[in-house]
Formats: structure tokens, C-alpha cells, sequence
């Protein structure tokens, strides 16, 4: 399988997409991690979020297993889908 043609993001440095099947109509975005760890010798990787091929949208992770709600592309970072919340003098910094 391969990233959705509107997905904007390039991987970080040292790191790559891989996508799965993850409902009918939905797939997963995985973040893999290109680093050698002590405690496994299986790739790490990180859920980056979930792509709904027929309504054409994306969605963040609330976790690997379940999907949250609806994302704009734009907003979102190489990271991860989920949202940034800044409160405070955080706000102030951006």
C-alpha cells in the first residue's frame, strides 16, 4: 500500500512511512524509527494517525487501535496527526 496522493508530509530525518490496512475503508499511517535499540531488535514505530479512503479525510490516533476525530492535513506534522494543544504563555511563543 502507499500514502494517500494528498498526504504533504516528507519523513524526518532517520525515519520512515509505512501505511496497513486497518478497517474497510479505513487505513493506518505508521511512523517508522530507523534507530537500533538496546531493548528490541524489531523496527519501533509510532502510529502517525488514519486516512479514510472513501469520505477522503484524516483522523487522529487516540491510540493504534481506535481513531479519533477528523484532521486537516495542514495542520498537522511529519509527527503525528494529533493535535498540538498550547495553553498558557505557550501560546505566546508560537
Amino acid at each position: 500500500m502507499e500514502l494517500p496522493v494528498d498526504f504533504v508530509h516528507d519523513p524526518p530525518e532517520g525515519f520512515s512511512y509505512e501505511v496497513e490496512d486497518f478497517k474497510r475503508n479505513v487505513i493506518s499511517i505508521w511512523l517508522l524509527h530507523h534507530q537500533i535499540f538496546s531493548y528490541s531488535s524489531d523496527p519501533v514505530r509510532t502510529i502517525w494517525g488514519f486516512y479514510n479512503t472513501k469520505k477522503r479525510e484524516y483522523l487522529a490516533p487516540i491510540n493504534s487501535k481506535k481513531c479519533g476525530s477528523k484532521v486537516i492535513i495542514t495542520d498537522t506534522t511529519p509527527y503525528t496527526s494529533m493535535k498540538v494543544n498550547r495553553r498558557g504563555l505557550e501560546i505566546l511563543w508560537m
